[in-house]
């Protein structure tokens, strides 16, 4: 059976979170983007039965994007990729994580985002 390196990709996932240092970041959440590479590695090019408990739901994947950064007010966005990053390498299968979150409303003239990288790539 012919194999090859999979990456599960989540591009774009808009939602608010509570993050930040400032007074009005801390009274309400505000939104940000999230971008996710998931490292599979070495995988059949076809599932063998293409059923869905077999591989890693990027429904699940995304809802746990959601989730961790939801979970607890975060004073550092390099905290909350760091925490984010963290869980995702803990999904069955994962052996490598790329995450960027941006922070939409912090510049009119620029994005301000962090991009961390960890496990094998």
């Amino acid at each position: 059976m012919t194999k090859g390196t999979q990456i599960l990709t989540l591009t774009g996932l808009r939602f608010d979170a509570n993050l930040g240092i400032l007074d009005h970041e801390k009274a309400a959440p505000q939104p940000i983007q999230v971008d996710a590479e998931l490292n599979l590695g070495p995988q059949p090019l076809r599932p063998h039965d293409d059923d869905i408990n077999h591989v890693l739901d990027y429904r699940k994947v995304r809802q746990i994007i959601i989730d961790e950064c939801r979970s607890e007010h975060m004073n550092l966005l390099e905290s909350m990729i760091g925490k984010l990053a963290d869980r995702l390498l803990q999904l069955p299968g994962v052996i490598g994580v790329r995450v960027k979150i941006v922070k939409l409303e912090i510049f009119d003239d620029c994005e301000v985002a962090i991009r961390a990288e960890t496990g094998i790539w």
